[in-house]
């Protein structure tokens, strides 16, 4: 097909035609049995011309500019056309250059449905988008890019304008969609006149956004919203200038306002809930030559209407908390808030300061209100620190680690409260839960609570997530030797009921060995499920956990393993799981990572389960999961009379030496009494059974002694080689107790401290002791509660003994 395009003179059009840029192809224009690659019509000529192939939109653009003289000339008010007719089907920028003076700037109407402005880079849905320059001497400013179906009804330039509107090839549209309006002296760079009706978001930017704003510029935005609506605005991306002179900012004229012109930094919350039409103004300043800086701003307006709640406040009082701030946002915050297109809920301190988002802090009292058509659209996110400073007094104190009222009282459901637990060295957290107790969340055992708790702790080198957790469990305390982060996180809308049941408290105690303990209390009838933090990822390299199981009174345990190895290669070092129960003379359970794990065994008392990481090689990692079971113990009819067989013996014994001793005195001298000032001599009133143990009663002191004993020193003189065995029995009084037997893993070791009146310790194992042994055992001399001395443990003889002076718990 051939194209014919014919230009008048007085037009002042010129047409340019040419290949797409970047692009090679075959497809030419024959005018004349002249093949070209470009084609330039101008005022004045009549062309005639074909393309070499069929498809030429491809390949081929088309500029159509117009050049038009407000100036020396009348200015050609009206409609403006697209022209010249009978141009080929393809992509089409028309551009219309306008030349004024800066005394009379020109006004651009624009046809419904009017624009929308967008971001540089963005695409308009049908393709067809407005571009508007304004000129001003010899500087040109990008007002902005524009597609249809927006708000956009005006816009006022200062000096002349150059006007592009870009077609597609297959477009249908024969008008430009906006006249040239009339001539107006506006002293400001440009007026933006938006036109909102009904519930709406729009989205504005500053000219040439985002490289910055002129300098020493005034623009203005003119908002037209019905007088029963109410219009909020935000701005969502900005930055700042070097200023020299003046200041940058905002300033709003409101109807009806008392102090018009209303004057707002950028970095200040942007009025909002404002009643009716206003007008917005930005304001540059002298920038510094040197380094001048950006002036840019992205804003947002939302148009909706009146809520029916917007006058009811809610009192949020946080005059007593300390370190903590509420936070209420849309869901999804802060990961997901896009610059919507419809209304949606603001959150107001006061009836002209609103936002999608508000944080209020510690040690205030507020009054809120929300303009929210559906508060479910709403959650809290609130954060509170607990620090240890001084460590004189933050031992004494047991922290409460439930919800405050100011938050479970407000009419929005909780998302999430997060509790930053930070602690000097050598002090670490205990957090306990003594009535509700601590579940695990476990695939065997999963939590369905209106809450959770998430634990992580935070070591030197990497993160421990200790794990999930949910009330009504069996573990009764966990300790952790670092700073921690407890999360919690609801679900569903019963957390409100069962908040007031929380009795989850942490403190702060002494050093501990392990880099988490859980101390597990369970119920007789309960099947417990535990597992390794940091759980499907493997412990991290050298960290040892401990649990210690309680067994219920007369019940006894079984122990049981999920897989038969510990799925961990180590590089350096060994991995151990360590078994023992909590009485003297235990036998020790020791497996390594390359042996099996212990099969199903029963415990009769009390047990600790040790678990210690190596430094695994790639892609393998340490987990661990096991249960635990409990029945009633069965009591043996042998062991009922070797009892009694063993009371009988015992009784002839005693009458035997009953005997002996009468006949004894019959024919030996009396006995001599020795004075010994440590003796109670008062007659002793009726005590309680078992008030005080044999480490600090003196039933144990001896009162009367034997002749040869009171007689020995006489033996010590007389230069003899035999010295007799006699001493006074002195009552012991070092540390009561049993220890957690496990010793820090090799990354641990500084903090261990030597004790000024123990024997010496054996040297700490450096890195190269792969045999890790994660048990601390007692010296032999060193006694329990019961008051007897440990006898050595069995285990394997090539594994070095660690020794613990340290006791674990809290110092009140």
């Amino acid at each position: 097909a051939s194209f014919t395009v014919s230009l008048h003179k007085m037009d002042n059009i010129t047409v340019m035609i040419k290949l797409r840029p970047g692009v090679s192809s075959n497809c030419r224009m024959r005018i004349k049995n002249v093949i070209k690659s470009e084609l330039k019509i101008k005022p004045g000529d009549n062309v005639t011309f074909t393309f070499t192939c069929s498809n030429p939109e491809k390949y081929f653009i088309t500029e159509i500019q117009k050049n038009i003289d407000c100036v020396s000339g009348p200015c050609p008010f009206g409609d403006v056309h697209l022209y010249p007719p009978g141009l080929p089907h393809l992509n089409r920028t028309y551009i219309w250059d306008v030349k004024a003076s800066t005394k009379a700037g020109l006004e651009l109407k624009f046809s419904t449905p009017w624009l929308r402005q967008i971001e540089p880079g963005e695409t308009c849905p049908d393709s067809i988008s407005y571009n508007i320059n304004s000129c001003i001497d010899k500087a040109t400013v990008n007002i902005g890019t524009f597609c249809r179906n927006g708000s956009v009804s005006r816009v006022k330039l200062l000096g002349g304008v150059v006007m592009s509107l870009h077609l597609p090839w297959h477009s249908p549209l024969t008008t430009s969609g906006f006249n040239i309006a009339n001539r107006a002296s506006i002293k400001r760079l440009c007026i933006i006149e938006s036109i909102l009706k009904g519930e709406s978001s729009i989205t504005l930017m500053s000219p040439n956004y985002p490289l910055g704003f002129p300098e020493d510029e005034l623009m203005t935005w003119q908002f037209v919203i019905p007088s029963n609506m109410r219009a909020s605005v935000f701005f969502h991306n900005y930055s700042l200038s070097n200023c020299e002179r003046k200041e940058e900012r905002v300033e709003y004229y409101i109807p009806g306002s008392p102090s018009n012109p209303e004057v707002f930094k950028l970095s200040d919350s942007q009025p909002a809930n404002i009643a009716g039409s206003f007008n917005m103004s930005l304001q540059g300043c002298d920038q510094d030559a040197q380094s001048p800086g950006i002036l840019r701003l992205l804003f947002q307006v939302i148009v909706q209407h009146p809520q029916v709640d917007e006058n009811v406040t809610h009192l949020v009082d946080l005059s007593k908390e300390k370190n903590m701030t509420v936070t209420i946002h849309l869901e999804g915050w802060p990961s997901h808030v896009p610059l919507v297109s419809e209304p949606i809920c603001l959150i107001c301190k006061d009836p002209r300061t609103c936002d999608r988002v508000l944080t209020l802090a510690s040690g205030a009292v507020y009054r809120i209100s929300f303009l929210c058509k559906d508060l479910s659209w709403l959650r809290i996110t609130a954060e509170k620190t607990i620090i240890c400073v001084d460590v004189r007094w933050c031992q004494r104190k047991i922290h409460s680690l439930s919800v405050p009222k100011a938050v479970t009282q407000l009419p929005i459901r909780l998302h999430k409260f997060i509790w930053k637990l930070l602690a000097p060295d050598l002090i670490n957290i205990e957090i306990t839960s003594p009535s509700l107790k601590l579940q695990q969340h476990v695939p065997e055992q999963r939590c369905n609570t209106s809450y959770s708790y998430s634990i992580v702790s935070a070591t030197p080198e990497t993160e421990l997530n200790v794990g999930v957790f949910c009330p009504g469990g069996s573990i009764e305390k966990i300790q952790m030797r670092n700073n921690i982060t407890i999360s919690l996180k609801t679900f569903g809308k019963g957390f409100i009921n069962e908040s007031v049941h929380q009795d989850l408290k942490m403190s702060f105690v002494p050093h501990i060995k392990d880099e988490c303990t859980f101390t597990v209390s369970p119920n007789p009838k309960a099947k417990v499920y535990l597992q390794t933090p940091n759980w499907p990822y493997g412990l991290p390299p050298y960290v040892s956990i401990s649990w210690f199981m309680l067994v219920p009174s007369g019940h006894s345990a079984r122990l049981a393993f999920s897989k038969e190895r510990m799925g961990v290669v180590c590089e350096t070092g060994r991995a151990y799981l360590n078994i023992k129960e909590e009485a003297a003379g235990a036998e020790e359970t020791v497996r390594r990572e390359d042996e099996l794990l212990p099969q199903p065994r029963s415990m009769a008392r009390h047990f600790w389960v040790n678990v210690s990481n190596c430094k695994p090689v790639d892609r393998t990692q340490l987990t661990l999961q096991f249960w635990v079971t409990f029945a009633v113990k069965q009591i043996d009819l042998g062991i009922i009379l070797a009892v009694v067989a063993g009371a009988g013996v015992l009784t002839a014994i005693g009458l035997t030496v009953c005997c002996v001793k009468k006949k004894k005195k019959k024919t030996q001298n009396p006995m001599v009494g020795v004075y010994n000032s440590n003796v109670n001599t008062q007659m002793p009133g009726k005590k309680g059974l078992f008030t005080k143990g044999r480490q600090n009663n003196e039933s144990h002191v001896y009162a009367v002694i034997d002749d040869a004993v009171v007689y020995g020193h006489l033996l010590k003189e007389s230069n003899g080689s035999l010295t007799p065995e006699v001493d006074v029995y002195r009552p012991f009084d070092g540390p009561i107790g049993s220890l957690p037997p496990s010793p820090p893993p090799f990354s641990f070791r500084k903090d261990t401290k030597r004790s000024s009146n123990t024997e010496e310790e054996p040297p700490a194992l450096m890195d190269t002791d792969h045999d890790t042994y994660t048990f601390a055992h007692q010296k032999s001399g060193q006694l329990q509660d019961n008051g007897d001395a440990n006898g050595k443990d069995k285990g394997d003889t090539n594994v070095p003994l660690l020794e613990s002076n340290e006791q674990d718990g809290l110092v009140e």
